[in-house]
C-alpha cells in the first residue's frame, strides 16, 4: 500500500511540474517572439526618419502619404517632430539598428541646425520648411507643448551622448517659459502669436493632457514656481456642469495649494479624464516621464485604467481593435477618442491608430501583442511600419505615416524592450530630478 502511495504521488509530482511548466515556458517563448516582433516594427518605422530626414540639416519632414500609390512629402517640421526624431535616433542605437557613432553624427547634425534657427526667447517657431530654406514664413506661433517636447528631447540626447551634452544644455538653457506663463492663473497660456504680438487667450489647465510634460520640465529648469503643478485642473471644477460628468472626490493639499482630486468613472471604473478621451493626451509625456514608477498613485495609475478603458470602448462598440487618438485620414487628420474618457470627448468614428496601441506597451503588453495583429489582419502595415490609421467599421487604410507617430511607436517599443531606457537617460538629467516629488507625492482619489 506504502508502495502504491508512493508511486501515485511520484505520478502526481510529475504531472504537476508539467503542468506548471509547459505555459511557463510558452509563456517565454511567445515574450521572445513578441519582442522579436516590436524590434522589426520599430525597424521599419525608424526607416521612415533615415529616409526623410534631410541629411543637410538633419530635419524629418512632417509626414508622406502614398494616395493612389504616388509617394507626398510635407516638407515641413515641427519642435515636436524634431524631438521624435533625436528620442527615436537614440532608440534606433539602443535597439541596435545604427551605431553609436551614427547616432552621434545624425543627433549633432540636427543640434548644429537647431543652434541656428529663428527663434523667439529662445523657444521654437511650430513650423520650418525643411526644402533647404528652414523659413518660418507660415509658421509664426510659438507653442509650449510642441516646445516642451523638444526640450525634452534635447535633455535626453545629452544624457545619452554625453559630448553632446554642451550644446544640448546651451539650447535648453536658452529657452525661456516664463514668457508663456500667466503668474496670476498658475498656468500657461497656449503659445505666443508672433505676428499679433499676442499670447493665447486660452491657458493649458487640465492636467492629464500633452502639456504637462513642458510644464514639468520648466518647473524643473525654475522658469515657473512648483506651486504651478497644482494650480492645473486634475477635473474641471463641479460647478463646470457643461462637462461630460460631473465629478466627484475631496480637496486635498499639496505644497500649501488646495487641489480638487476629483474624478469621473466609466462603467463603474474611476479615472482622472483628458480634455477629449484620446490615448496620446494621456499617454504621450510618459515616453519620457516615469509615470509608472515614480507616479504609481496618481499619473501611473491612471495611465492604465485609460488603457483599459479604451479597450473596454470598443468592446462596447463591437469593433475588432482599439486604439483611438488623433491621427491621418484620407482627407487630412483629425482628432479620435474613446469619447467618454474626455472632459469634452473627441468624435468616434471606427478610427482606430496604431501609435495608442504602442503608449500601452507597458501596462497591457499581451493585449497590445493581440491588437497589432488584428491591425494588421486588416492590412494596415506597409514599408514604414503601421500605417497611420485604418476605419475598423469600413476597413478603410489612411496610407500615410507622420513623423510624431512614428516616434511615439519607436520610443515606446524601445522603452519596454529595453526597461525605460529613455525613460532612464531623460531622468538623469538634473532638470528632470530636482521636480520629481511631484509625481510621487500625490494620489488621485481612483484608487
Amino acid at each position: 500500500m506504502n508502495g502504491l502511495m508512493k508511486l501515485m504521488m511520484a505520478v502526481i509530482c510529475v504531472l504537476f511540474t508539467v503542468c506548471i511548466s509547459a505555459p511557463a515556458q510558452a509563456s517565454t517563448l511567445n515574450q521572445a517572439a513578441f519582442k522579436n516582433d516590436l524590434k522589426a516594427i520599430a525597424k521599419s518605422s525608424y526607416s521612415y526618419f533615415v529616409d526623410y530626414t534631410d541629411p543637410k540639416t538633419g530635419l524629418t519632414s512632417d509626414a508622406m502619404r502614398f494616395p493612389d500609390g504616388k509617394a507626398e512629402e510635407a516638407k515641413h517640421t515641427s519642435p515636436t517632430n524634431i524631438s521624435m526624431y533625436l528620442l527615436s535616433t537614440i532608440s534606433a542605437q539602443e535597439l541596435g539598428f545604427i551605431t553609436r557613432k551614427e547616432a552621434v553624427q545624425r543627433i549633432r547634425t540636427t543640434l548644429h541646425t537647431l543652434d541656428g534657427l529663428k527663434k523667439w526667447n529662445g523657444l521654437f517657431y511650430n513650423w520650418y520648411n525643411t526644402d533647404g530654406s528652414l523659413k518660418t514664413d507660415w509658421g509664426q506661433f510659438i507653442s509650449q507643448v510642441d516646445n516642451g517636447w523638444l526640450t525634452a528631447g534635447l535633455m535626453t540626447a545629452g544624457q545619452a551622448y554625453n559630448e553632446l551634452y554642451p550644446l544640448t544644455s546651451k539650447l535648453v538653457n536658452a529657452m525661456n517659459y516664463t514668457t508663456l506663463y500667466d503668474p496670476e492663473v498658475g498656468q500657461f497660456r497656449g503659445g505666443y502669436d508672433v505676428v499679433t504680438g499676442k499670447l493665447t487667450d486660452h491657458h493649458y489647465g487640465m492636467f492629464y493632457t500633452e502639456p504637462r510634460l513642458g510644464s514639468y520640465i520648466a518647473i524643473g529648469k525654475g522658469d515657473v514656481p512648483k506651486e504651478h503643478w497644482w494650480k492645473m485642473f486634475r477635473t474641471l471644477p463641479p460647478e463646470w456642469d457643461w462637462q461630460s460628468q460631473i465629478p466627484m472626490g475631496p480637496t486635498e493639499v499639496y505644497d500649501g495649494v488646495s487641489v480638487f482630486e476629483g474624478h469621473y468613472e466609466y462603467n463603474s471604473v474611476k479615472y482622472v479624464p483628458s480634455w477629449g478621451g484620446s490615448m496620446f493626451e494621456g499617454l504621450m509625456p510618459g515616453l519620457v516621464l516615469n509615470e509608472k514608477k515614480y507616479g504609481k498613485d496618481a499619473l501611473g495609475l491612471n495611465n492604465a485604467r485609460h488603457v483599459h478603458m479604451q479597450m473596454a470602448f470598443a468592446k462596447e462598440k463591437g469593433y475588432p481593435a482599439w486604439g483611438f487618438s488623433p491621427a491621418a485620414t484620407p482627407e487630412g487628420y483629425s482628432e479620435f477618442a474613446a469619447t467618454p474618457l474626455g472632459t469634452s470627448g473627441y468624435k468616434d468614428d471606427g478610427t482606430v491608430t496604431a501609435h495608442a496601441s504602442f503608449l500601452a506597451l507597458d501596462y497591457a503588453p499581451a493585449a497590445v501583442h493581440k491588437n497589432l495583429d488584428e491591425l494588421r489582419k486588416l492590412h494596415a502595415y506597409g514599408k514604414y511600419g503601421f500605417f497611420d490609421s485604418v476605419n475598423v467599421k469600413s476597413g478603410e487604410v489612411t496610407k500615410a505615416y507622420l513623423a510624431l507617430d512614428q516616434g511615439m511607436i519607436i520610443v515606446s517599443i524601445a522603452n519596454h524592450v529595453k526597461k525605460d531606457v529613455i525613460r532612464n537617460y531623460f531622468h538623469h538629467d538634473p532638470i528632470a530630478k530636482k521636480p520629481v516629488d511631484l509625481l510621487r507625492n500625490e494620489k488621485f482619489s481612483i484608487q
